[in-house]
């Protein structure tokens, strides 16, 4: 292996052993197609499950350490352990679509901020869970985000180290995607939808999966909005317009043509829950309660 390769391969992982098997499973063949061109980083979370067989079964993978919670802090480890001039980032429960890596070094300098397609797919035979048909309906439109909000989602996103160093790193108790893609264009930076850079992500199997994801992201989203009392008292505005958005996101669900008849609904379920739930998280939010 050359001192420096061309792309570093960068995988947040926390306790999730079978997932981060899978997805070094798929990226095995890939590495190895690419020689040198490429390595593959695991940064870990400090998780209290053995590493040792993982460690074993990949030897071509470097893990490192970072102790500070969180994905964001996990990224900027392994982005510092590396030194190649392009940064692949891949969430250690995505499977990489069987031509990923050589998508993202053909792409390598073609832009700023890539951001590749992330499909969907359930662990568990059907019928779907409401939280898996809310997922395959709603989760990761990540071209809706790219062309239409400005930022990607970290579980597929590529970046030239230059670019990084320049924007900085993920800042904790962010929603670190929205926070550092907005950072980056503020800076100028141009990022990108590519179709044909895909990965997949397991739908969440159950409510409380799905609970802990909105209280995760409605936290983090407050963070990024700003805590001073009158951003806090707009925050309470801003919930009362959260059931709207179940009525404007329905017919997603009631058109999906992956869906049974029962899923749909299930789906719109959970759709209702959700936004309903969300609302009174706001409201906490804004009177300085825990949510």
């Amino acid at each position: 292996m050359t001192d420096t390769p061309e792309a570093a391969v960068i995988i947040p992982h926390y306790n999730d052993l079978e997932r981060l098997g899978k997805c070094l499973d798929a990226l095995a063949p890939q590495v190895a197609a690419v020689g040198d061109r490429a390595e593959v980083i695991v940064a870990d979370n400090a998780s209290p499950c053995d590493l040792g067989p993982v460690r074993s079964a990949y030897p071509w993978v470097r893990f490192v350490t970072e102790t500070e919670k969180g994905a964001g802090p996990a990224r900027n480890r392994g982005v510092a352990e590396s030194a190649a001039p392009w940064l692949c980032f891949l969430d250690s429960d995505c499977v990489p679509g069987p031509d990923w890596l050589a998508t993202a070094l053909a792409r390598a300098g073609s832009a700023d901020v890539i951001g590749g397609r992330v499909d969907t797919f359930d662990e568990t035979p059907h019928p779907r869970s409401a939280a898996e048909a809310f997922e395959t309906v709603y989760a990761f439109h990540q071209k809706h985000y790219v062309e239409n909000r400005g930022f990607s989602v970290t579980a597929n996103m590529l970046t030239a180290r230059s670019v990084f160093e320049d924007v900085g790193g993920f800042r904790n108790g962010y929603p670190e995607d929205i926070d550092w893609c907005r950072r980056a264009r503020a800076k100028g930076y141009v990022l990108v939808y590519a179709d044909d850079l895909a990965v997949a992500h397991p739908t969440r199997q159950d409510w409380p999966a799905m609970a802990r994801k909105m209280r995760r992201l409605t936290a983090e989203r407050l963070t990024l909005f700003g805590t001073g009392p009158k951003r806090r008292l707009l925050w309470a505005v801003r919930a009362f317009l959260v059931p709207g958005y179940a009525l404007v996101q329905a017919p997603q669900a009631l058109r999906h043509p992956g869906l049974s008849a029962r899923e749909r609904l299930s789906a719109l379920a959970m759709l209702a829950r959700i936004t309903g739930l969300r609302m009174v998280w706001m409201w906490r939010q804004a009177l300085g309660l825990p949510i």
